[in-house]
């Protein structure tokens, strides 16, 4: 069953391949795209289940043993985020369908949709660091194509700045690979965390690991590393946006958790705590830039910010509890942050503006739309009994566990504040009485338009969201075997490496 580990890679490449061959057939490459996220689904699912089941799943590519081949491993946090980005992929598809529209098709839409999901599920379940490196490139070329698909100024500038900077980002990782690979000889995840043990020099292994946080922390969008993502995620198609928010920025931080679990553990004190420092201010100065605006997605993609914050301390605090509570966090804001930048589109399409100014009325005239958004909004803002609920009470109490009363502070004042943001978003939005007619581009959401292809994905999310809060515990259980498995490396590097 080893092959698993390869079809959620294989399939999105193998769709986006079949979607090249009807490049002047619309209807097929539309049914090719919904059709390889479907498959893409049910294999994620399907190694999800394996891996619950059997425990860490590997294998070597061509038969090359470990370190010297190319590695796939699928732990529990790969399998949970592999799980979640088939889920979106199909849920942003359904959604594209009434969205996306013969230009954007002929532009290669769902071609790239499908590159970008392969190269996400790449890099969740690579083993080393060369071909990280790879899987970002793949997802920084397909989600660039994406960001200027409708090549309006706003996307293109948006889309330079967002390239620019993670281009920056490539060359402090591709350096950091090179002073790595020269201190151990070796860049398998696996090997290195035996490797780097023998390493003498450990200041410059403390150095290394720096460049890698900033690398990393580029992607993930932490403080101050984050201007690339308001200025770019407000400007594509919503479906774009969404996918976007729910992915890209979980690449990231799932990059620093296994880095700093697995390899850079050698110095906690230093490492752990700056990362600390950063993922406070990073929930500070996300949630004030998201009070500070008045349009529906960019207060969103500054939410993105506040939100990866919470995740980074989780790793920062380095105990049991705050891991599980930072895995469950990821699931949580992927499911919540995808489903959140949908509705902004079905808001959009009934008020005719993402400007909160703009619009209104929309819980007189769009009572499940209000509904739908209630849920993901204040999920997020973390009401109980809501996923966002768990995830910050265990981290918030994982701070206190260790005595950081000022992170736990940051922590839930920066809730407090999403709470402000979301409700802001509801009363302009959904409550005040509309400033204008109602736009008539789609009457009832429902009846033409296609009404049904936006809100089935949205009711979708939002009802594994309620799962989620209302059913917890085998997610929190998930969580925790993630968590076991990265604070005990050696289960990992016995899977991989086996008696070598």
């Amino acid at each position: 069953m080893s092959c698993l580990l390869v079809l959620p890679i294989i399939v999105p490449f193998v769709a986006a391949a079949a979607g090249l061959l009807f490049r002047t057939d619309f209807e097929r490459q539309q049914a090719v795209g919904m059709g390889g996220a479907a498959l893409h689904f049910m294999v994620c699912l399907g190694l999800l289940f394996h891996v619950c089941k059997n425990g860490i799943s590997t294998i070597q590519m061509a038969n090359w043993p470990a370190p010297f081949g190319i590695t796939l491993a699928a732990d529990h946090l790969s399998v949970i985020l592999v799980a979640v980005t088939g889920t979106l992929g199909l849920c942003v598809m359904l959604y594209s369908k009434a969205e996306i529209k013969t230009g954007m098709i002929a532009a290669g839409f769902y071609p790239l949709m499908h590159i970008l999901l392969g190269g996400v599920c790449g890099a969740f379940l690579t083993g080393d660091l060369f071909n990280l490196y790879v899987w970002f490139e793949v997802m920084l070329m397909a989600s660039f194509g994406l960001l200027v698909l409708g090549r309006e100024k706003a996307q293109l500038d948006g889309g330079v700045k967002y390239v620019m900077i993670n281009l920056f980002s490539t060359l402090l990782f591709i350096s950091g690979l090179g002073l790595l690979y020269g201190m151990t000889g070796t860049l398998n995840m696996a090997d290195l965390h035996l490797e780097i043990q023998k390493v003498s020099d450990k200041a410059l292994l403390t150095a290394v690991a720096t460049i890698f946080m900033a690398a990393f922390g580029i992607k993930a969008g932490i403080f101050p590393l984050f201007f690339w993502l308001p200025v770019s995620y407000h400007t594509p198609p919503v479906a774009v946006s969404a996918i976007l928010a729910g992915l890209l920025t979980k690449v990231g931080v799932y990059a620093l958790i296994r880095m700093f679990t697995l390899v850079f553990t050698f110095d906690v004190a230093y490492t752990h705590g700056l990362l600390l420092v950063a993922a406070v201010v990073t929930m500070i100065t996300g949630v004030l830039g998201a009070a500070a605006y008045n349009e529906f997605r960019r207060i969103l993609s500054f939410h993105i910010i506040s939100q990866v914050g919470y995740m980074v301390m989780g790793l920062a605090l380095f105990t049991p509890l705050a891991l599980t509570g930072a895995v469950f966090y990821l699931l949580h804001h992927m499911i919540v942050k995808a489903n959140l930048f949908l509705i902004s589109g079905v808001s959009r399409v009934a008020g005719g503006s993402f400007e909160l100014s703009r619009l209104g009325g929309l819980y007189r005239s769009r009572g499940f739309l209000a509904l739908l958004f209630f849920i993901p909004a204040f999920s997020l803002a973390g009401f109980p009994p809501l996923s966002g609920f768990w995830a910050k009470m265990m981290l918030i109490r994982a701070s206190l566990e260790v005595e950081a009363y000022v992170v736990a502070a940051a922590a839930a004042v920066v809730g407090l504040l999403t709470v402000y943001s979301m409700s802001k978003i509801w009363g302009e939005a959904f409550w005040k009485p509309s400033p204008e007619p109602m736009h008539t581009e789609s009457p009832a959401m429902g009846e033409g338009g296609g009404g049904l292809w936006r809100l089935l994905p949205i009711t979708v999310l939002a009802v594994i969201t309620i799962v989620l809060g209302f059913v917890p515990g085998v997610f929190l259980d998930l969580a925790a075997q993630a968590a076991h498995e990265l604070l005990n490396p050696d289960i990992y590097v016995k899977a991989v490496l086996g008696g070598v």
